[in-house]
Parts: C-alpha cells; sequence; structure tokens
C-alpha cells in the first residue's frame, strides 16, 4: 500500500511539474492575494473584443489564468487565452465554484446557414463514440478516461447576435461528481470568441441563470464583428456551425487527444501547494485505499 502511495505521489509531481518555489506549502489568501482581479470593462489581448464587466464579476489576465489552471486546479501547462471570467475571488478555491476560459480562435468568418439544419442527436452519438476511442491516448498520457455522457444544454443559437451556447456532461474517472462544460462562442468577421465555463453537473441550474448575463458582457469591437464581415476581403473559416460545435476537425485530431476545453479544471482538490502538503498526503492515500477496496471486500 505504501510504496503504491509513493508511486502515486511521485507521478502527480512530475505531472504538475511544479518548480521548487511552487512545492512550498503557502496559505490560500497568500495565492488569492498573489492575482491582479481587474474590475469594469476589460479590452481583451489583441484588442478584438471587450468584456463589460457587471457588479460580481472579476477578469483575471492570461498570466494569472495560468497560474489558476495549473497551479491551483491541476491542468496541463501550456494554455493560449486570453483571460478568465470568474465571479468571486475566493471562488477560485471552493468546490462549488465556477469559471470561464476565454480564447480566440482566428481561423476567419465562420457561416451559420447550418445553423438550423444540424442532427444534435447524431451529432451527440458521433463525438460520444470519438471520445471513447480517444481514450487510450488520453490513459497513455496518465489521464484518466473520460465519457460524454451528454448534452447538458442542447446546442442554441442567436443569428441576430451571433451568440452560440450548449454544455456537455462529462465523466471523468471515477470522479464521483460528473464535470459540466458550458460552452458559449460569439462570431465575429475574422473567429470566434471561445468561452467555456466549467463546473459540476449540480451547478447547471446556477450557470444556465448566468448566462444571459455572460452571452451580453462579451462583444466584438467595431470593426472584428460579425456584421462587419466584407467577402471581397476576408478569410471564410472551412467549417460551419455543425463542426464549431462538435470541435471543428475532431474526428481528425482525437476529440479529448489534447484535454480542450480544459475539462480536467474541475480536479481542484489536486491542490496541494494551497491545501498543505499533509492534507494532499491524507487525501492522495485515502484515494488509494477507496480503489483497493471493492477487490478485498
Amino acid at each position: 500500500m505504501f510504496c503504491r502511495f509513493l508511486v502515486m505521489l511521485s507521478a502527480l509531481l512530475v505531472a504538475f511539474s511544479v518548480t521548487a518555489q511552487e512545492q512550498e506549502q503557502i496559505t490560500a489568501e497568500e495565492f488569492l492575494a498573489s492575482l491582479n482581479f481587474q474590475k469594469g470593462t476589460i479590452t481583451l489581448p489583441g484588442g478584438v473584443a471587450d468584456l463589460t464587466l457587471p457588479e460580481g464579476f472579476h477578469y483575471l489576465s492570461p498570466e494569472d489564468t495560468e497560474r489558476v489552471l495549473v497551479t491551483a486546479w491541476g491542468n496541463p501547462p501550456g494554455n493560449e487565452t486570453l483571460g478568465m471570467l470568474i465571479t468571486g475571488p475566493e471562488d477560485i478555491l471552493a468546490e462549488d465554484s465556477w469559471a470561464a476560459v476565454i480564447a480566440y480562435e482566428k481561423d476567419g468568418y465562420i457561416p451559420d446557414e447550418d445553423a438550423d439544419s444540424v442532427d444534435y442527436a447524431e451529432m451527440l452519438a458521433n463525438m460520444q463514440a470519438i471520445s471513447r476511442e480517444s481514450n487510450a491516448t488520453r490513459m497513455e498520457a496518465g489521464y484518466d478516461e473520460v465519457e460524454l455522457v451528454g448534452w447538458a444544454a442542447t446546442p442554441r443559437y442567436d443569428k441576430t447576435a451571433n451568440k452560440l451556447y450548449w454544455a456537455k456532461e462529462l465523466r471523468f474517472g471515477d470522479i464521483p461528481v460528473n464535470t459540466l462544460n458550458y460552452n458559449v462562442r460569439i462570431l465575429g468577421r475574422e473567429g470566434v470568441l471561445v468561452l467555456n465555463l466549467v463546473a459540476t453537473m449540480p451547478q447547471l441550474q446556477e450557470i444556465e441563470a448566468a448566462i444571459p448575463t455572460v452571452l451580453a458582457m462579451t462583444n466584438f469591437n467595431p470593426g472584428y464583428r460579425y456584421s462587419d464581415f466584407d467577402p471581397g476581403v476576408d478569410k471564410v473559416a472551412a467549417y460551419g456551425i455543425g463542426a464549431l460545435i462538435a470541435g471543428k476537425l475532431a474526428a481528425k485530431a482525437g476529440l479529448f487527444a489534447k484535454l480542450g476545453g480544459f475539462l480536467l479544471a474541475l480536479k481542484k482538490f489536486w491542490i496541494f501547494i494551497i491545501i498543505g502538503l499533509g492534507a494532499f498526503f491524507a487525501r492522495v492515500f485515502r484515494r488509494g485505499r477507496s480503489k483497493e477496496s471493492p477487490a478485498t471486500s
């Protein structure tokens, strides 16, 4: 048992690739104090879009977002984002918190003619098959097997605002609570603004209630809007609404092969830097015991 525990601990330390300084125990208050929580109107990096934050919402820069994703939430490093949208600062470390990771995909103007003709039931079945096929690659890389359980919210597209949103329910390994990935896409002249909200399935109703606010606060700036498209000048993306929801080239690249959408972000119980090494040891040890218990019962 103890040898297995040491192997698990060693593997986690290598996977997170933390520095010697990061391995020192710090408090949650110290970690939160090191982040710059911004309010008001935020111009995203690159200047293509603004966030007009209402009371109760905050923004983190790409640099601070990377620290949260990797150091606090246990995602692999090297995430390219435009930042993160959160509610209260303390929510980063709360078990029942949620956040929206922001990115920009400059693939060109995305035609939306197919928005009313997509068969979302068939799409879901195809995505589930691809996710099952990619599990071998995920497990070889040291990550949990993932199951795409189904739509948590069927895709919806607002043709007037050119905003698309849907949600997936996912199950990771033996984690008892399923993960909720709520996806928001704002179509623009040169690409799409991506907001991935990561939470747990029990929070679905809360996030559904927040979606109108998130949609309203996020808009492209003049010159980058969907309506600014110039067919004689601008690039047109090689895919439409259906492929955007399905992950564009998911069938070719492997839907979950690169952990797109920060699917592991809810593993916040692996925050050993924040909660202290003693508590981390105890939690991993308990997890090891729970995995062995079925064989001994």
